[in-house]
């Protein structure tokens, strides 16, 4: 029997993906929970062999969660599966150790053999989103970069992000600047806009 740990913060569609999972002769649904803070000590008490894990839960990212799960449970594979099919998050997730990706409008189907097949040591990813995450490539921003754009993303002043930051207003200046010109984008409005789209944050 193949042991699930299911996070996913929306209630109807957790109960029907439990309900799901648990018609298949060979899985059965061992822990959920709607938080993304929840994840690891729930898996450390089940032991799931599969963490079925949505990106947006409460708490914390299913993606900051990917990390932590594969250094404390290292038997445990994970599969995100999410609303939020961009680039970025695909490429994020892979990169934290994520096994497989999903998009919610896949087939029901889809899930229960994604489980089988990241548990036999596959990697899963929507073909789309592999094809699309490709054409768009990595994210050009540095870490600090992604920082000035997510305070600049509340329509924060030059000012503002300084003093959230603790930098120089030139310094920031020059990171919008920067980031406007990596991400090909006209402004910083249209900056955020593209790395949101793309999942850079």
């Amino acid at each position: 029997m193949i042991r699930v740990l299911l996070a996913e913060d929306q209630g109807m569609m957790r109960d029907a993906l439990v309900l799901l999972l648990n018609l298949e002769e060979d899985l059965e649904v061992v822990a959920e929970t709607d938080r993304g803070d929840d994840v690891v000590p729930r898996a450390l008490e089940t032991r799931p062999d599969v963490a079925v894990v949505d990106i947006e839960l409460p708490g914390r990212s299913g993606l900051d969660v990917i990390t932590d799960l594969h250094e404390r449970l290292p038997t445990c594979r994970v599969l995100i599966v999410t609303t939020f099919g961009r680039p970025g998050y695909v490429r994020r997730a892979m990169d934290a150790g994520a096994a497989g990706f999903l998009v919610k409008d896949s087939p029901g189907h889809e899930l229960a053999g994604a489980i089988r097949r990241v548990l036999a040591g596959e990697r899963v990813i929507d073909p789309e989103l592999a094809t699309t995450a490709l054409a768009v490539g990595p994210n050009p921003l540095t870490e600090r970069e992604l920082e000035v754009l997510a305070a600049a993303d509340h329509g924060a002043t030059a000012a503002d992000i300084a003093e959230l930051l603790s930098l120089s207003e030139n310094t920031v200046r020059n990171y919008l600047s920067g980031i406007i010109q990596k991400t090909g984008a006209r402004n910083r409005i249209e900056a955020i806009q593209k790395a949101r789209r793309n999942g850079w944050f």
